[in-house]
């Protein structure tokens, strides 16, 4: 444990955004589960409405610095490559 104080509120602070950050990261994974699912199942318009909530949360997760932008770039194009691939 640190003994000077700002670093024990860096701590503080640094493990609420650990476990924020986390939190948002399995989020993402949900989104994109979503759309795994629609897809498997047939569902063009479902697939291509939660594709389109997972890229806005993949959008706001970088920009928020959650994740890098080109992996939201990555995981955006690849989520809209599995609902174009419906037919």
């Amino acid at each position: 444990m640190a003994n000077i104080k700002s670093q024990k509120k860096r701590i503080l602070t640094a493990e609420k955004a650990r476990v924020r950050n986390r939190a948002v990261r399995s989020e993402l994974k949900t989104y994109v589960k979503k759309v795994r699912v629609a897809v498997e199942a047939g569902d063009k318009e479902a697939a291509q409405a939660a594709a389109n909530a997972a890229c806005r949360k993949l959008d706001k997760a970088a920009a928020k610095g959650i994740i890098h932008k080109n992996q939201a770039a990555q995981r955006k194009s690849g989520v809209q490559h599995l609902v174009n691939g419906m037919e």
